[in-house]
């Protein structure tokens, strides 16, 4: 499915219509998060992609976590919600849910295809910045600090933006 025609009323108007990402922050019994290696790009990432047309980013989520890990795992609450626009795609907004703590089974039944990605492996937050592009590693302790809350975060480049009241 492609993204259908703007209507009549929107022509030549100036409209954001962004890539989304949709991802998935899951943990061990320890607190490390799970990151799986890309074979397309440089550094590990959380497992997740873009979302389709006509697809919602909680769907996203879900099927691609089957796609690149082998199962079924749970996706819960919206974390975060990054605006991380860079100088090749433009506009992004990037999803971020809680997938919870897996336990030891879970994560020996995880699978990697071997050529999109090349390992799934967790790492301790502490070395996120090591082995994730800095963006990346910001978002993900963003979507960690949301974990102690009841709403998601809105934040922009990973870092929570707190909007000005009045």
């Amino acid at each position: 499915m492609t993204q259908p025609p703007l209507p009549d009323w929107a022509e030549g108007l100036a409209m954001a219509r962004p890539v989304m990402g949709s991802g998935v922050l899951y943990r061990d019994a320890a607190g490390a998060v799970l990151l799986v290696k890309p074979s397309y790009k440089a550094g590990w990432d959380l497992p997740g992609g873009i979302v389709e047309p006509g697809e919602s980013p909680l769907e996203a989520v879900r099927r691609e976590v089957v796609e690149e890990l082998g199962v079924a795992l749970r996706v819960g609450r919206l974390l975060e919600v990054d605006w991380a626009p860079d100088d090749v795609i433009g506009d992004k907004l990037l999803w971020v849910f809680d997938g919870g703590v897996l336990d030891h089974a879970q994560l020996a039944a995880l699978r990697v295809d071997g050529e999109e990605l090349l390992a799934v492996a967790v790492h301790p937050p502490a070395r996120l910045g090591d082995v994730c592009p800095p963006r990346l590693a910001t978002r993900i302790r963003t979507a960690i600090t949301a974990l102690a809350g009841f709403g998601a975060v809105y934040a922009e480049h990973g870092t929570p933006v707190v909007a000005a009241q009045g």
